[in-house]
């Protein structure tokens, strides 16, 4: 088993590279496309795989610390990879051996998981307009998706499809072939360069093998889904720190009406600095917190049970808790960042509008509000959050609350990027 300074010691010239052309590719909107590649090639793909098969043999509490330390450094790179790291965990546990093994080989030997679960438009909520059909050893899958985030880096797709008879399925799309077509017109103000745009899929074809039940999903994969975002919270934290530090200390510039001749030593300054800083560190400490939980329900995913289902609502509560506080906290420290330095901190060149925008749509995803309101019910009434949840138009079919499979112990699908 690996350790996280053994992980930080092997990222890190990655990391150095990324973080150096960071802003560059901001401004110009140029996808990470070969800064997503030195990932894989340094194996962040098979972070959680064992080491018997290839892997790194990381903990999720490890994996977490260095998505930290990866979304300092530029935050659109671990949200790319968030549908490849809920997938891979899919595998650890999984009933499906035989896809488990096949898939655990080909991540070891580099291939990339991308996203296309949600879709947009008048779909019923809980129904899905991406249809599969199979035919013998064969399927084909024709649809469309929108919010795929990372499927344009992708070799393939954890995408989610509906069959004739309602019942849903996972199907692992090849993405390079003539009936995939994937559009990089993903136009929301922050985290521009994931990749969350539109896939067209016109009879796409791929083997019936890779298609599994989607009720067979691992149960925490909510609470992992939001691991990955409170991970990019914690890091986008991180840079507003390191940025309002480093402007601060290097500003010679004083007002006639501030504290002090040096910026540097102006206490009002300083106390932003130390809120900034809280902020940071606490989202960091949250991250760390929830993947604990999130361990201690992979851990106890083969036994199932009440165990198991327990530890998945722990995981669920800590997730909702901590995205609670972050929607808030790091947002309100990217704003806060320009109360400690003059107009120049909002030319262009700086770039530092982009903390405040990749937060606020980090925390727009899955809105924090109804999270809040189920832990109430939870604390107050004891009322288990819900797993099994969805976007869409309501009708007859849809105005229902489904409740959450027992082979998953409460699946999700998660709305938004």
């Amino acid at each position: 088993m690996t350790t996280i300074a053994e992980l930080r010691d092997r990222f890190s010239p990655v990391l150095q590279s990324i973080a150096a052309g960071t802003l560059t590719r901001e401004r110009d909107r140029a996808l990470p496309v070969a800064e997503v590649r030195a990932l894989a090639e340094a194996g962040l793909g098979r972070v959680r795989l064992p080491v018997e098969v290839g892997g790194l043999g990381a903990t999720i509490p490890q994996l977490t610390a260095l998505l930290v330390d990866l979304a300092a450094a530029d935050s659109n790179l671990p949200q790319i990879w968030r549908g490849h790291i809920a997938f891979v965990e899919d595998l650890l546990v999984t009933p499906h051996t035989e896809f488990r093994d096949r898939w655990l080989t080909k991540i070891a030997d580099g291939a990339m998981i991308g996203n296309a679960w949600s879709e947009i438009g008048t779909v019923e909520r809980g129904s899905f307009g991406t249809r599969i059909t199979v035919d013998g050893e064969h399927a084909g899958v024709t649809g469309q998706k929108f919010y795929t985030t990372g499927s344009i880096y992708a070799d393939f797709s954890d995408t989610l499809v509906e069959a004739a008879d309602g019942s849903q399925h996972i199907a692992v799309v090849p993405l390079a072939q003539p009936g995939v077509s994937i559009s990089d017109d993903w136009d929301g103000f922050g985290q521009k360069l994931t990749g969350t745009g539109t896939i067209v899929y016109d009879h796409a074809r791929l083997e019936a093998r890779d298609v599994i039940p989607f009720a067979d999903r691992f149960g925490y994969q909510t609470a992992i889904y939001q691991l990955v975002l409170l991970a990019v919270q914690a890091g986008i934290a991180a840079a507003i720190e390191a940025d309002a530090i480093a402007a601060v200390a290097a500003r010679t510039r004083t007002y006639s009406h501030g504290n002090a001749d040096r910026v540097r030593e102006d206490p009002q300054i300083l106390q932003v600095i130390g809120e900034i800083s809280a902020v940071a560190h606490t989202a960091s400490a949250l991250a760390g917190q929830v993947a604990e939980a999130v361990q201690a329900a992979h851990e106890t995913a083969l036994v199932g049970g009440e165990t198991a289902r327990a530890t998945v609502v722990a995981a669920e509560l800590s997730s909702a808790r901590a995205q609670v506080v972050t929607s808030r906290l790091v947002p309100e420290a990217a704003t806060r960042l320009f109360d400690a330095l003059g107009a120049s901190a909002v030319r262009e060149a700086a770039a530092l509008d982009r903390h405040w925008r990749n937060a606020r749509t980090v925390a727009s995803h899955n809105p924090w509000v109804y999270k809040a309101k189920e832990i109430g019910a939870w604390e107050v009434n004891g009322t288990e959050p819900g797993f099994q949840w969805a976007i869409g138009t309501v009708n007859d079919r849809a105005a229902g609350t489904s409740e959450p499979s027992a082979g998953a112990a409460g699946s999700a699908v998660p709305v938004g990027v």
